[in-house]
């Protein structure tokens, strides 16, 4: 069984994100960035599936400029076997990585494809569904717990839903979106990152797929840094909390 597992290249959780004085974006020179963490679950689940047996062979693709080797470093050290770098612009939207995987997923007909259920950069939650549109095929979205039939050809997928827990069953291929609750990505050492070199990435520009990534959808017209919130007071009784209400309601 084939999985390809689509990575995107973030700016680092822990860092304090600044928007650019023209409002255009955020500022992203000399700061830090990683593997986007949902897509980690994705790639761990990935992972575990083929050291279940189920699956024979992990393809990570990542889309954006040479700096996105980094994550697929990462990738190919926690057990991908593969990376493939699609160069394009770093703030390439849904849509055209959409057009990507489902060309890939065709080319090498993959049997599942796993995404993180959104980026935490621009929370678009939009590029795993659109690919399972373009394929034709069905879809988990925010899945937090995932089984496999390989005999059968199959995905049983569990998620939370604002009513309760839903149990979907998907033919293969099948595209499945991944929650963070899914499992607990594994620590890479470094002894692994060296050994990880030896594996194979392919570079190739995004066009080469037959893919016009000039004709954007999405225009950001304008960013701004939230407000800086009001210090929290932590009261010890009611009666201060009384005092409280009274001092603000003079």
């Amino acid at each position: 069984m084939k999985i390809i597992i689509a990575i995107k290249r973030v700016i680092d959780y822990q860092v304090d994100i600044q928007v650019k004085a023209d409002g255009a974006g955020v500022v992203r020179d000399g700061v830090p960035t990683a593997m986007n963490p949902f897509d980690e679950v994705a790639l761990e689940e990935a992972i575990r599936l083929k050291e279940s047996g189920i699956a024979s062979h992990i393809l990570a693709v990542c889309v954006g400029s040479s700096a996105c080797q980094k994550v697929l470093n990462l990738a190919l050290a926690m057990g991908a076997d593969e990376g493939l770098l699609l160069q394009a612009d770093d703030d390439t939207e849904p849509l055209i990585v959409a057009k990507a995987m489902a060309k890939l997923a065709d080319q090498r007909q993959a049997d599942l494809l796993l995404f993180g259920k959104q980026a935490i950069d621009d929370g678009a939650n939009q590029t795993g569904q659109m690919t399972a549109a373009l394929m034709h095929c069905g879809q988990a979205v925010f899945v937090s717990h995932l089984v496999v039939d390989k005999a059968n050809r199959r995905v049983i997928a569990t998620r939370d839903t604002d009513f309760g827990t839903e149990t979907l069953q998907l033919s293969m291929p099948a595209v499945v979106t991944t929650a963070l609750r899914l499992n607990e990505p594994r620590f890479v050492s470094l002894p692994q990152m060296i050994k990880a070199k030896k594996k194979t990435t392919t570079v190739i520009p995004l066009t080469s797929l037959g893919i016009d990534d000039t004709q954007k959808r999405l225009q950001v017209l304008r960013l701004r840094q939230p407000k800086a919130r009001q210090p929290v007071v932590m009261l010890d009784s009611v009666e201060q909390l009384a005092e409280v209400i009274t001092r603000v309601t003079k």
